[in-house]
């Protein structure tokens, strides 16, 4: 069963809106396993819609249409549905009244345009939403695209509302059983992301080449069940390498992808700092909670941004002692004990971080300075930045480092990207370290 999802509303092409009605829809539709490889968006267009709708049914089962159910004049999906079906629209007596009532249970008039919502493609049948929502959705089989030999066979669309809180009630509880009654199949497909940091996307694929090429021949071989990588290069959330698996239920998938994060983490090692939400101020806070270890962080071109991220995790105050926005080089001086003279280097970079160990208290300190840009710095490049780390007295490696990095994009993207670099420094350094100190 292959099923596409159609996104309607010219406010989607413009930008003004963002398609996220899409995005939910197709995790339902691959938690219940029903295979999505397309999704679109169209304008508020009849012609553009009925031509989208017809090459969705061309190439699936089934097709969500998700928007333009409303009462006013650019809310077409109705009537596109119904010339695809080559039939009318007529009243759906039941629709109507239900749309009345709810008028009239909140003591408003209903104006006589709401009535276009209870008009139905003949054949299709309207469902209500259990949730206060005047538009219903809809149900269209049509007619001459099925099995002759199957009834019930032919191709279907489905149609809801936009507004996300109606849309999802009628997916959720309507049209995915809907979907699974008639693939009449039971599967499911479960996703799990390892988010990595330190390798490019290329680089990734090439270390991971020969597991794809076992995971091929498995499949061609009809051995075990059904598990794929993808990747995902998520800028300032480094790279996503995701893991999805096809079975016959949840238990079955899951055990198929814990398998293979085993494989896919014995060779990129290090480089998987988190699994699906977890970010990498998550990871480390986890690894100095498990070490009993306080944190400090002093910032310069991140301008307070790598606390604002660390303060994001909850749970942070037991670990996290605070950070120090030293943007002004005085600042730097005076509260964190930098040598007078140049404060883009490796020198300033250690001597921030031990400033802010010593003056927050912590155990460990991190700190970044450099030039974001968009201009050099004191003949310095945009993107140049330097990372520092005070470990204290923590076992392993000892004593204080800085390293420099050149970093891509803009001065946003600098800033970022350099959070995620010194907070990734220190996940690395506190890895070689015993936890509790043994």
């Amino acid at each position: 069963m292959r099923c596409e999802v159609v996104a309607v509303g010219t406010e989607l092409l413009l930008g003004q809106i963002v398609d996220t009605n899409s995005a939910w829809i197709g995790e339902q539709l691959a938690l219940a396993g029903i295979d999505s490889h397309f999704q679109t968006k169209v304008g508020d267009n009849h012609a553009r819609m009925v031509s989208v709708l017809r090459l969705a049914l061309e190439r699936s089962d089934a097709v969500i249409v998700c928007g333009g159910l409303g009462p006013t004049q650019d809310d077409i999906t109705r009537e596109a549905i119904a010339e695809v079906m080559g039939v009318s629209l007529e009243l759906d007596e039941a629709a109507a009244s239900r749309i009345e009532a709810m008028f009239s249970g909140r003591g408003r008039r209903m104006p006589m345009n709401n009535l276009r919502q209870a008009e139905v493609p003949v054949g299709a049948t309207a469902i209500a939403d259990p949730q206060p929502g005047t538009a219903p959705g809809l149900i269209c089989p049509v007619a001459g695209t099925g099995d002759p030999t199957r009834p019930g066979s032919e191709k279907v669309i489905y149609a809801v509302p936009g507004v996300p809180r109606e849309m999802k009630v009628l997916v959720g509880e309507v049209i995915v059983p809907d979907l699974v009654r008639r693939s009449g199949v039971s599967s499911t497909i479960v996703s799990r992301t390892l988010r990595t940091w330190g390798e490019s996307e290329s680089g990734l694929a090439e270390r991971l080449a020969p597991r794809v090429a076992e995971l091929d021949r498995r499949f061609d071989a009809g051995e075990g069940g059904s598990v794929t990588i993808a990747y995902l290069a998520s800028g300032i959330e480094g790279i996503k390498v995701r893991l999805t698996a096809k079975a016959a239920d949840t238990v079955t998938a899951e055990a198929l992808l814990a398998e293979e994060e085993a494989e896919v983490r014995a060779e990129l090692g290090d480089l998987v700092f988190g699994v699906n939400d977890e970010t990498i101020e998550a990871s480390v806070l986890s690894l100095l909670r498990a070490r009993g270890l306080t944190l400090g962080v002093a910032e310069s071109l991140t301008g307070g941004l790598m606390g604002a991220r660390i303060c994001d995790v909850p749970g942070a105050s037991d670990v996290f002692r605070g950070s120090i926005v030293s943007y002004a080089s005085d600042v730097k001086f005076s509260v964190l004990g930098v040598p007078a003279g140049p404060v883009v280097t490796a020198e300033a970079a250690m001597a921030m971080a031990t400033g802010a160990r010593r003056v927050l208290g912590s155990d460990v300190a991190v700190a970044v300075t450099g030039v974001a840009g968009p201009d050099p710095q004191e003949g310095i490049a945009p993107g140049t930045v330097y990372v520092g780390l005070d470990l204290g007295d923590v076992d392993g490696p000892k004593g204080v480092e800085a390293f420099e990095v050149k970093l891509p994009g803009g001065r946003a993207e600098v800033r970022q990207f350099s959070v995620i670099t010194a907070m990734n420094a220190l996940r690395t350094r506190l890895l070689l370290c015993q936890p509790d100190g043994g």
